[in-house]
């Protein structure tokens, strides 16, 4: 792995896994900022996605049970945001906060309610549910897995909710968690030796240095290792899954260095200067150790995804981002970020690949972040990463080759990861 070294210290697993293996995404130059003001209350102002997301947090706040959801316009640079209930002063308030509204049918409350009732009578393995605030509906999709009197029973669920509420479509894959035996961060399970991809360096809440990735990996093992067969190097403090998919791991030796940076092959990283909520519509970049570098746009947010567990049974994890940005086995709690260096999430599991396209799904590092009482960075460590280049990206694709840890010894569980005493139990871990 590519490791930065610090002298006199021993340095921290590189952010986001190894070198890129066949990376096509390239990152962009950062966009202008925000401009301040606009020509009359009508019109909308020109954000960067960033500043997208905090003014719709805000106008979620003003505009109270009217507001329901908005979304990033990436190619007029504006919020869009849905105003339901026909109130004119509230959507004369989002004019004049300077986003474009939108009048619409379904308010937020109706749109959590029809999740409510997808939750009780449709929580089927292989399938998922989102808000989209680009239709004002609630997209449910269901994976390959789904058919016969399962697919009956989603889609008369579905319909029972209206066609202006609920829309159903298909996936051609099978929803999965991206875990599997390989390269990264390794730990050895009673199934086989399984692979993960570390998310971001953190501090944890009591100053030791540590690392996020997510929590089916956490569950899965207690102790990981920077190379195959090496000596255990971070020792899980805290795993949880399902319900969520988050893990905190703490570095063994505690002057461990963990900057703040994904490393996204080529020579180059991405210094990351804080946490970043996700906003639909924003593009967004994944890094894994299996896949490399490439990005996407977020399609969903609070989203619920119901995975096959080992035992037959089903994982549902709720909260989590969705997006058309690929991913593969080994990428599991691999970075989420935005092109300016905001962590918005670690890689969960999702349909498809990175040659036909399919859905990912992440936890958000907010939720992450206060669940385990860490802070991105690791003290003084975040300072001495000072001598990368903050949204730097590659000016191409990353250089291709081979997986260096051999695929042979690759072992993959059901579900797309491996199997061990841990996992599934979806418990807080305490060393």
């Amino acid at each position: 792995m590519s490791h930065k070294r610090i002298p006199k210290r021993k340095a921290a697993i590189a952010a986001g896994g190894v070198v890129a293996l066949g990376a096509a995404a390239v990152l962009l130059p950062n966009a202008n900022a925000s401009q301040d003001g606009a020509a009359d209350d009508a019109t909308p102002r020109t954000l960067r996605a960033a500043d997208a997301s905090g003014l719709s947090a805000q106008l979620a706040t003003a505009l109270g049970d009217s507001f329901a959801g908005s979304y990033y316009d990436s190619a007029e640079r504006r919020l869009v945001v849905n105003v339901a209930g026909g109130d004119a002063g509230m959507a004369l308030r989002a004019k004049k906060a300077g986003a474009s509204v939108r009048q619409v049918g379904n308010s937020t409350a109706a749109l959590n309610s029809a999740a409510r009732t997808l939750k009780a009578e449709a929580t089927i393995p292989g399938t998922s549910w989102a808000v989209d605030p680009r239709t004002n509906k609630v997209v449910v999709t269901a994976d390959s897995t789904v058919t016969g009197a399962r697919w009956n029973r989603l889609q008369s669920t579905v319909r029972g909710l209206g066609s202006g509420m609920a829309t159903l479509k298909k996936s051609a894959g099978t929803f999965k968690t991206f875990a599997s035996g390989g390269d990264a961060v390794f730990a050895r399970t009673q199934g086989g030796t399984v692979r993960c991809s570390l998310g971001f360096n953190v501090t944890a809440g009591d100053g030791s240095p540590a690392f996020l990735t997510a929590g089916h990996c956490g569950v899965a093992a207690e102790q990981w290792s920077d190379s195959q067969n090496g000596a255990p190097v971070a020792t899980v403090d805290q795993a949880t899954f399902p319900g969520s998919d988050l893990a905190l791991v703490k570095y063994d030796d505690p002057d461990t260095q963990a900057p703040s940076a994904v490393d996204v092959g080529n020579g180059q990283s991405v210094e990351i200067t804080g946490a970043a909520e996700a906003t639909v519509g924003a593009t967004v970049f994944r890094m894994g150790s299996t896949t490399g570098l490439h990005n996407g746009t977020v399609t969903g947010l609070d989203a619920t995804v119901n995975f096959q567990s080992e035992t037959g049974g089903v994982d549902t994890v709720t909260g989590l981002i969705q997006t058309n940005v690929c991913a593969e086995p080994g990428d599991s709690g691999g970075p989420l970020f935005t092109q300016d260096g905001g962590a918005v999430g670690l890689t969960s599991g999702g349909s498809g690949d990175c040659t036909r396209g399919g859905e990912t799904f992440f936890q958000p590092v907010t939720t992450a972040l206060q669940a385990t009482g860490a802070t991105l960075g690791a003290g003084d460590a975040a300072g001495d990463a000072g001598d990368q280049q903050p949204g730097a990206g590659p000016s191409g694709t990353g250089p291709s080759g081979t997986d260096p840890s051999g695929a042979g010894d690759r072992h993959s569980g059901a579900g797309g990861h491996n199997s061990g005493p841990a996992y599934g139990s979806g418990r807080t871990r305490t060393p």
